[in-house]
């Protein structure tokens, strides 16, 4: 049996990882985190139904479903949603083959001069993110695979997969530190498209090739992968959970879509800059665009947990030397007011004896500390979870007051 485990991680996280899971800003998703998962899954019973409300890259679903547990997660980003539905998916072999086959098709056609290409997405100053020449070979890419006739559209998902890996490879992004950035030139720079249309071939069949390599070791248990609001789990969910196993957004100012945009536009999940800022203000956490002007407008919710020594601490922000000190503390207060209402409505889809675990990270504002740890663990004592725990799991980076945290709870119904 420990072979069998053994194995099945090993299995999911290939998969994990080839479905963009490390590529990208999504690379982000640490391997530390996928060992939590598994080890967490691995402890529980065969029959558990596991719930993660945050999906994110999907992660947990992932795990769960590769040791043959029934599982749901809840995200409110349609492009992640739309990913862990592609990362949970069974592909047969015929899927399979169609897509590698149709790839090949797929290529030959855009050697022709009759392609049409699709619009550029409007991102604000995409030359930042492509020369003109790759602009042009993703256009002509993409029209292609939106157009080619599937009988099965899981074969389109897979080319799409490949379509996503191949956009950021070829674009001018840096991720090889937190904060994204941009190169001053690609690899591509000084190729003119009419003499080296090969070389951008040759990266999407190897990205194609990339994500068939996992495609067909499917899971064996199944997930629904549902796009809602967490803070509504009651109305998205109709059966009850024995595990829930997540990591919300942290409370660190830092927006999950901005860096998500160039996938969202190119799959046509955002049309708008607008858009993009909208969707942050709705996710808990979100902190970009108009999601920090509509700060100061907001107000807490009249049943909000705020315990004694979390109001010193907004306190603190407010009146701090920093001139965003006001801001900054309405956006902690949001965020924990959103927990709240999230944990909520969680009790409503919780089965008898069934257990939590959420991974958080702690922060500092201004060299304020915010014990998010410890808040965490009231509200669900608040909630009447009993046997609430808090355990370190590591440190978060060189800060030597930041970590991150398993709080843990059993819900009795």
């Amino acid at each position: 049996m420990a072979q069998l485990q053994v194995k099945q991680r090993t299995d999911y996280t290939h998969r994990h990882n080839t479905f963009l899971g490390r590529h990208g800003w999504l690379r982000l998703t640490p391997a530390y985190s996928v060992k939590i998962v598994d080890e967490l899954i691995g402890n529980c019973s065969d029959d558990a139904q596991v719930l993660d409300p945050f999906a994110g890259t999907s992660t947990t679903a992932l795990c769960a479903a590769y040791h043959g547990c029934e599982a749901a997660t809840v995200e409110i980003n349609p492009f992640l949603a739309w990913l862990g539905d592609a990362k949970t998916d069974c592909y047969s072999s015929s899927v399979i083959r169609t897509a590698s086959e149709q790839a090949f098709t797929l290529l030959q056609i855009l050697r022709s001069e009759g392609v049409s290409p699709v619009l550029a997405p409007p991102i604000h100053n995409i030359s930042r993110w492509w020369n003109p020449q790759t602009l042009s070979f993703l256009c002509k890419l993409k029209r292609g695979i939106d157009e080619i006739e599937l009988d099965d559209e899981r074969s389109r998902t897979l080319l799409l997969l490949a379509f996503c890996r191949t956009m950021m490879n070829l674009s001018k992004a840096d991720f090889n530190h937190q904060s994204m950035s941009f190169k001053d030139f690609d690899s591509f720079e000084f190729f003119g498209m009419e003499n080296h249309t090969g070389e951008y071939e040759k990266v999407y069949s190897e990205d194609l090739k990339f994500v068939l390599s996992s495609a067909s070791n499917n899971p064996i248990g199944s997930v629904d992968v549902i796009n809602g609001d967490a803070r509504f789990l009651n109305k998205l969910v109709s059966r009850k959970f024995n595990l829930v196993i997540t990591s919300p957004p942290y409370a660190n100012r830092m927006s999950y879509i901005r860096e998500l945009r160039p996938y969202m536009y190119w799959l046509g999940f955002l049309n708008e800059a607008k858009e993009a800022g909208e969707l942050d203000w709705q996710a808990i956490g979100g902190t970009w665009g108009i999601a920090t002007s509509r700060l100061s407008r907001w107000e807490r919710s009249k049943d909000s947990f705020r315990p004694t020594y979390f109001a010193e601490i907004l306190n603190s922000m407010t009146h701090n030397e920093n001139k965003n000190g006001s801001v900054l503390s309405k956006y902690v207060d949001k965020y924990f007011d959103d927990i709240w209402t999230h944990l909520n409505s969680l009790r409503a889809v919780m089965a008898s004896y069934g257990k939590v675990h959420y991974i958080v990270g702690n922060s500092t504002f201004y060299g304020i500390l915010l014990p998010t740890e410890k808040i965490y663990a009231d509200m669900l004592s608040e909630l009447g979870f009993s046997e609430v725990k808090v355990k370190t799991l590591r440190k978060r980076n060189s800060k030597k007051e930041l970590f991150e945290f398993d709080v843990s709870g059993v819900y009795k119904g």
